[in-house]
């Protein structure tokens, strides 16, 4: 092998795993979030009355959380997962600063690392649609 192919083929390497610990760490920071919400945790029902949504809307957000988590971890689902969690963290970002006078810091930094996953994983979600 050329000293390129080899060249190539580690950077390749490097970038799927990169991938693969960016998609790991989401879904474990969702899945975490998903779980507390869906748990009752005291912070998470205060939090959603202070929002004033009533707790059928952390429920909600619970379950979205929890399914983006475990969609982040199929490859031919992770493109559309990433896309609905981008989403769901703009809506964070939004509520912290409009109704609950929060920096929107974390749903932002979790935004952007799913669209990173979701323009990663861009391919899979061609093919998901053509078939």
């Amino acid at each position: 092998m050329s000293e390129g192919v080899v060249r190539s083929v580690g950077r390749s390497g490097a970038r799927v795993v990169a991938v693969w610990l960016v998609q790991g760490g989401l879904a474990v920071q969702f899945a975490v979030g998903g779980a507390s919400k869906l748990f009752g945790v005291e912070a998470m029902v205060r939090m959603f009355d202070d929002i004033g949504g009533g707790q059928w809307l952390r429920v909600a957000v619970g379950l979205l959380e929890l399914a983006g988590a475990i969609s982040l971890l199929v490859p031919r689902l992770a493109a559309v997962a990433a896309g609905g969690l981008i989403l769901l963290m703009a809506g964070a970002a939004v509520t912290n600063v409009v109704f609950l006078g929060t920096a929107p810091t974390m749903p932002l930094v979790f935004g952007i690392l799913a669209g990173v996953v979701a323009y990663a994983r861009r391919r899979q979600l061609v093919v998901l649609v053509r078939r």
